[in-house]
């Protein structure tokens, strides 16, 4: 076949290889290539080919009829220079599609099912189109407990795997969904402060105003090497870091980048993306928090209690001692919502500073101590009384400047943004409802997270009297057209219901 010169493309695909043809190219119509079909490509070297999805164009300067095309990602992956020749031959269809259309007719999938679709998968040989169908079908037909066991064995399965050479190694997860519920930052020096090992990798925001990452990135650097991880831990016992520098359960990153566009959160997926991820990082005992409220991810007791039953089941079966606490989610946490505003927060509790927010001191404190009752030498009951005694002595907060000094501290955090809006309350009465959806929806309009010092303020929660014009909240922007979107959604809904005092 007819090589063809290699060219980059500047096209970011997130998580999808893509590759260009022209028109043009003999090929295209020698051969029968369509658009979006899957191709090889090869460059005469004995190794696996890159399979990637391709796209037709019709455009010289993008890519000319004797070169093909590949974007940022399938040129990094494919590890050859530009000009180098290439060929180009069909794509042979993944054999673990076969399980996925027996998934859309609702049969029940076995385990090499499932690792056989993972290694596809990272291998790039699904398109987005097919990690739809396979999302789709686990949700539509539902996943039994042993196929969630299965799935997130096999995430661990198709990536890297950390071994911190130490038998206790504890972790928190929150399912999210409540704004400002920055625990971990204070959850984390309590911990390693009383000497057990809590190496935290986190997340950046997806569909929040803030993640752990962005957060602590106002504090300190969270793009660090495994070695400096390493380095941090064997003096500090803990760090708080963004996981993407590590390949732990790459085909869990892969299926959120077509989640989350499709608005899909089955229970299945959530819970093998959440434990593969800890597994995988290492973690031996973990403590899930399920926020339960009206506008929370889980709405109602019930539906937590099940979701508790199937976390323990998979957790236990994985290898992980795990407990799972159901925790109120009626209302945003603390005040702060927004990465430099949540830092606020956070060194305000640590500092025991008295305008510390008081339901975040509160709820850190009962999370750290139940995951201080892992250590055999801590009692049950003890850990709220003994991670308090970590916070109040101060050694919580040399702990978690210890941990900052060690990622490289952020000798400025920035400011609340220049742009403010107080929203008013529009009559006397009483605080009878928060909507964490659109609390975090506005504090995303006006530029968090990406401009970290985006956000809001919260003056009133729950149960607080207030009086008609007395400022609710503020809104922080760092541009004009931010600014105004965030502003005029509180004009539509200010996510605040005030009522008479026994009302809701």
């Amino acid at each position: 076949m007819t090589p063809l010169k290699l060219r980059q493309v500047a096209i970011d695909t997130y998580k999808e290889n893509v590759a260009y043809l022209h028109r043009d190219c003999p090929l295209y119509r020698s051969e029968g290539f369509q658009a979006l079909n899957k191709i090889e490509i090869k460059d005469g070297e004995d190794r696996p080919p890159a399979i990637a999805v391709l796209n037709i164009v019709d455009d010289d300067s993008l890519v000319a009829p004797d070169e093909l095309g590949l974007s940022e990602q399938t040129f990094a992956q494919f590890g050859q220079k530009e000009r180098t020749p290439v060929f180009i031959d069909h794509a042979t269809p993944p054999q673990s599609l076969r399980a996925v259309h027996a998934k859309i007719a609702g049969e029940r999938l076995s385990q090499a099912d499932f690792l056989k679709i993972c290694e596809d998968i990272v291998r790039n040989r699904y398109s987005k189109i097919e990690i739809a169908a396979f999302l789709v079908g686990c949700a539509e037909s539902g996943m039994e407990r042993e196929e969630m066991l299965y799935l997130t064995q096999a995430m661990v399965e198709t990536g890297e795997r950390l071994n911190w050479g130490e038998p206790l190694v504890v972790d928190k997860h929150c399912i999210g969904g409540i704004p400002g519920n920055r625990t971990t930052m204070i959850i984390v020096p309590i911990v390693a402060a009383h000497g057990m090992l809590m190496p935290k990798t986190s997340s950046r925001a997806i569909t929040s105003p803030a993640g752990t990452a962005d957060t602590m990135e106002v504090l300190a650097r969270v793009n660090l090497d495994l070695d400096k991880l390493r380095e941090i831990v064997n003096h500090q016992r803990g760090f708080l870091a963004w996981g993407g520098t590590a390949r732990l359960a790459p085909v869990d990153d892969i299926l959120i980048s077509v989640e989350r566009p499709l608005a899909m959160d089955s229970k299945g997926q959530m819970i093998a993306s959440i434990l593969s991820k800890k597994i995988a990082a290492g973690s031996t005992h973990l403590l899930i928090d399920i926020p339960v409220g009206p506008s929370a991810k889980v709405h109602t007791q019930a539906e937590a209690l099940r979701l508790r039953k199937l976390f323990e089941y998979v957790g236990d079966r994985a290898g992980l001692q795990l407990e799972v606490v159901i925790t109120d989610g009626s209302q945003p946490i603390g005040h702060g919502i927004g990465p430099a505003l949540e830092a606020r927060d956070v060194m305000r509790v640590l500092e025991n500073d008295p305008r510390a927010p008081l339901d975040l001191k509160e709820k850190a404190l009962q999370l750290a101590g139940r995951i201080l009752e892992f250590d055999p030498d801590v009692r049950g009951g003890q850990g709220y009384h003994l991670a308090r005694d970590l916070l109040e002595s101060g050694r919580a907060l040399h702990k978690m400047q210890d941990i900052i000094a060690a990622q490289g501290a952020h000798a400025f955090p920035p400011d609340p943004a220049k742009l403010e809006h107080q929203v008013l309350a529009p009559a006397d009465g009483m605080v009878t409802a928060i909507d964490n959806l659109q609390i975090a929806h506005i504090a995303r309009l006006a530029g968090a997270p990406m401009d970290k010092s985006a956000g809001i303020d919260l003056h009133k929660k729950l149960h607080d009297r207030v009086s008609k014009d007395e400022p609710l909240y503020s809104v922080y922007a760092e541009f004009a057209a931010d600014f105004q979107f965030a502003v005029h959604a509180t004009e539509e809904n200010n996510g605040y219901t005030i009522g008479m005092a026994g009302t809701s």
